[in-house]
């Protein structure tokens, strides 16, 4: 009787054993995926983060194009309206002579 106790209480053990063995590597698993996912969630926001600044950026690029290309057909328009007003003085300034020189 005495060597049946003690091989079942080896048995037990064994068993209990094994047990804990499982149920640590169970939980080790558990939080290697807890571990994994929570990484794997932050990479996914700075990713998402990192786009948004791409779209942001491209939509101000595009409203600085938007604002340079006003700018230049401003100017071209005042450079027109410039070169009329010098056409209109040359004219004025090349009558004044004719008249001056017919006075003379």
């Amino acid at each position: 009787m005495n060597g049946e106790q003690v091989t079942l209480a080896d048995s037990a053990d064994s068993v209990s054993a094994l047990v804990g063995a499982v149920g640590a590597a169970g939980v080790f698993t558990l939080l290697i995926v807890i571990v994994w996912q929570v990484a794997a969630t932050w990479r996914a926001r700075m990713l998402a983060a990192r786009e948004q600044q791409y779209k942001d950026l491209a939509a101000k690029y595009a409203q600085l194009l938007e604002d340079t290309v006003e700018l230049q057909r401003r100017t071209v328009e005042e450079q027109r309206q410039t070169l009329d007003e010098l056409t209109q003085t040359r004219l004025a300034v090349s009558s004044m002579e004719k008249m001056m020189r017919e006075i003379e």
